[in-house]
């Protein structure tokens, strides 16, 4: 497979493997589950969001959450590429739907990260806020040529560039939150890879005249998913669930459980107080969330531009059941995942799994 594989190449960055690691917010992707995958010859991604919750610089009383975030991102970053080495390749995923968005993508580029890939939302001012770091490719995640061509034509209007890749991510298969709009859309033939990738790849050709890379995402595990994302005309596969769960993996052991226990009937969709449709682990806190019971932890950020929970009360703090989760308390977290996390039965080093994928 090695001698055929296509060559990734996002803006000046080309790692050896066509693949990045998908970014898990609250620290699930952190500092050494990136700085890990780069070293192995991939992408490794940090996610910018709710890294302080646990940080020495937050104090709740001093409501300094997002300057302390900015903090943490920085010291992520250099704690990574410490462990990636020179010829590493990081990465920070930033949400668009979150109130410091802005602040987390210039903290980014400030701490020196490679590529900032965007999604939950759509980037249109990223190329602003990178402004003045032109080393840094970014790269938007969408669910269709439709949102890849409204984010690259006004790029190209406001700020005359283009995005470095796109990845395509799949609504059906993909974890945490989806890129759709309504649980009915997540299964939407229109959205799945077979004809979200080929479709974006023409955009990029034909609109674009570009040859910029299209990444596909959403239930990519073994070696026959990624060669069907190859022949489907994607240049590089992303992978976010089964990264998790390997020894190198920021979260808890507790949490990493989770994902070896689950059981397909225990995959279940829900609507996420950030008005987006999730992908969970049925563990007793979401049963009783899809049943009606609402338990929630108090806000201690307002972290979403749009949260149902500080509007309405009618749902809980996403930030404080996915610091639970990443913590490993099975009662009270939200346990994001893919809907490959079924395939889950070990732990596993980052190494042995892109040797697996591309040896």
């Amino acid at each position: 497979m090695n001698e055929n594989l296509p060559v990734l190449k996002i803006g000046k960055y080309q790692p050896r493997y066509p693949l990045i690691q998908g970014g898990m917010g609250v620290d699930i992707s952190g500092s050494n589950l990136a700085g890990h995958v780069a070293k192995c010859g991939a992408i490794g991604t940090i996610a910018s969001v709710g890294l302080a919750h646990g940080s020495p610089y937050f104090v709740v009383e001093k409501h300094n959450y997002f300057d302390a975030n900015e903090i943490v991102v920085k010291e992520t970053i250099a704690k990574a590429k410490s462990i990636a080495g020179p010829e590493g390749i990081i990465a920070v995923n930033c949400m668009v739907a979150l109130t410091d968005y802005d602040r987390q993508v210039r903290a980014s580029a400030e701490g020196g990260a490679n590529i900032i890939i965007s999604g939950a939302g759509l980037p249109l001012r990223l190329p602003d806020y990178t402004k003045d770091f032109p080393d840094v490719a970014l790269v938007p995640i969408v669910s269709s040529a439709k949102a890849a061509s409204l984010i690259t034509r006004h790029w190209e209007k406001k700020y005359a560039r283009q995005p470095d890749a796109f990845v395509v991510e799949e609504p059906a298969t993909a974890g945490g939150h989806l890129g759709a709009t309504t649980i009915e859309q997540v299964y939407d033939p229109a959205l799945r890879l077979e004809k979200a990738v080929p479709d974006v790849v023409r955009f990029v050709a034909e609109e674009m005249k570009s040859d910029i890379p299209v990444i596909a995402a959403g239930g990519i595990w073994d070696r026959k998913d990624v060669e069907r994302a190859f022949s489907l005309g994607a240049k590089g596969v992303q992978m976010g669930t089964r990264f998790a769960c390997t020894y190198e993996g920021d979260a808890s052991d507790r949490f990493k459980q989770a994902y070896i226990d689950a059981k397909e009937e225990d995959v279940v969709l829900i609507h996420s107080p950030a008005g987006l449709p999730g992908r969970a682990i049925k563990n007793p806190f979401v049963a009783k969330y899809l049943e009606g019971e609402v338990e929630s932890k108090p806000c201690f950020v307002n972290c979403l531009t749009h949260c149902r929970y500080r509007k309405t009360r009618e749902t809980f703090c996403i930030a404080a059941a996915l610091v639970d989760a990443q913590a490993g308390n099975w009662e009270t977290g939200l346990f994001f995942c893919g809907s490959n996390v079924v395939k889950a039965n070990k732990i596993e080093h980052v190494d042995d799994i892109i040797k697996e994928l591309f040896s």
